[in-house]
């Protein structure tokens, strides 16, 4: 076999180990949470002033899986990108491997904060607003499945669209976007998450504004984060150019 051939398949063993210590942190969170899932239960149903009825036996365990699923990825969030980075490790430089390592905190803690914000305020507000609707018109019953696949659809997405600012960041500072590039694509982004928000949420304005608002926002902070990243690799760049330019005078 060929020394490409070789590197191949060592990429690919590599690739292949990572992969599987992600795949078995998470059924391991994944086993831990279904361990206290009837604390969990009752802590996502405190507010709720109506009975949850299921439609047969395998619905429970559903439910108690998606509950435990959504926890379990959060948890292996920065596992997996440990587990990403020590992949890519071999080809970064010294202060790439600091930069790229940096990030892994905050994509847990922006995971954390976007599924925080869609299930204290995106939610609640939305879930009220619906229930308005049907106040007076309509006998409301929730099964046990329904809701929880609504409290997820609305929160689970914000985990995610948080970390937007941060993936920003991480790609500018290894050079594959710039500043420059996001505001020339500024109408296209707005479009594309406008389309985001309408999708994973009800038919209705109020809960679209309330969604479409913050991804917004994201963006703006992304955009803004994105130029201090780029003016401070410039510098950077700056400041090794001048010093091999100096060991080569010297």
């Amino acid at each position: 076999m060929s020394t490409e051939g070789q590197t191949l398949v060592n990429h690919l063993g590599e690739l292949r180990k990572r992969i599987i210590i992600t795949l078995l942190s998470f059924l391991t969170f994944l086993v831990g949470s279904f361990i206290f899932i009837q604390d969990m239960y009752k802590l996502l149903i405190r507010d709720l002033n109506k009975e949850l009825a299921v439609l047969g036996p395998s619905e429970i365990l559903w439910v108690y899986f998606m509950i435990s699923g959504v926890c379990a990825m959060a948890l292996t969030i920065p596992i997996a990108a440990h587990q990403t980075w020590l992949f890519v490790k071999p080809g970064l430089t010294e202060k790439e491997r600091k930069t790229t390592l940096a990030y892994i905190p905050g994509l847990f803690s922006l995971f954390i904060t976007g599924l925080s914000f869609g299930y204290f305020v995106v939610y609640p507000t939305v879930l009220t607003f619906l229930l308005t609707l049907s106040n007076g018109q309509f006998e409301t019953m929730f099964t046990a499945e329904k809701y929880f696949k609504f409290m997820i659809n609305l929160t689970l997405p914000f985990g995610f669209l948080f970390e937007i600012p941060l993936i920003v960041m991480f790609l500018t500072s290894i050079g594959i976007i710039n500043p420059m590039l996001l505001s020339k694509a500024r109408k296209v982004s707005y479009f594309v998450l406008t389309v985001i928000a309408i999708f994973i949420t009800p038919p209705d304005l109020i809960s679209d504004i309330l969604v479409i608002v913050p991804l917004l926002f994201l963006y703006e902070c992304s955009v803004t984060l994105s130029k201090i990243v780029y003016k401070k690799r410039n510098k950077r760049q700056s400041e090794d150019d001048n010093v091999i330019r100096m060991k080569k005078t010297s």
